[in-house]
């Protein structure tokens, strides 16, 4: 039997995304499950509309469900009240791409912000920036890449648990929140490599 709030999650967040006109890589969506761990984890990718493939920015979200918490979320379903919260902990991972020169690292934090809005008693902090560079040897072109990551613990209350149905307004801001950021990083004046020749 098949009875999990991921696949609530999961639903929930294609439906903020869809409703901010993000678009879905589907390729890039994945459910998955560590056999030897028992956590589960969920994985897409969304990008502003009409971008090329690859997009210039995009967002990679990642929920990871411990197996502590579907031990906790099965104990409350049967009516043990002692549990602790059962908990999800998601990535995002904002990209810029196929940029061809390094970025100046002072514009890129210019325009993201260090938090996501409140989703599920938590928010998104800002933990990391990296910069990619990469030399394509062949045609001795160099391409560059920036990441900012976002990590947060969301908390699945009581409430969120007797009705599921509510995840989608617990996580409705997290859509606006991503398209706004996204939006900002495609303006930045930065210079992209061009479209390969099979988009």
């Amino acid at each position: 039997m098949l009875d999990h709030i991921l696949l609530d999650v999961a639903g929930a967040i294609r439906a903020t995304m869809e409703n901010a006109m993000l678009e879905r890589a589907a390729l890039e969506e994945r459910f998955q499950t560590d056999i030897w761990l028992g956590d589960i984890s969920f994985e897409t990718s969304y990008s502003l509309p009409g971008e090329s493939n690859p997009p210039k920015v995009r967002a990679d979200l990642s929920f990871e469900w411990p197996t502590w918490s579907q031990s906790a979320y099965r104990s409350w379903a049967i009516g043990d009240s002692e549990v602790d919260k059962p908990e999800l902990t998601l990535q995002i991972a904002l990209r810029i791409q196929r940029l061809a020169e390094r970025p100046d690292l002072s514009s890129l934090t210019a325009v993201v912000p260090l938090t996501s809005p409140i989703l599920l008693e938590g928010s998104a902090e800002l933990t990391s920036i990296s910069i990619e560079e990469s030399l394509e040897i062949e045609v001795g072109r160099t391409e560059s890449a920036a990441e900012f990551l976002y990590e947060a613990t969301l908390h699945l209350g009581e409430s969120t648990m007797e009705d599921p149905s509510t995840l989608e307004g617990e996580l409705k801001p997290l859509g606006a929140w991503l398209a706004s950021v996204l939006v900002k990083l495609a303006d930045l004046q930065l210079t992209y490599l061009p479209p390969e020749e099979d988009d």
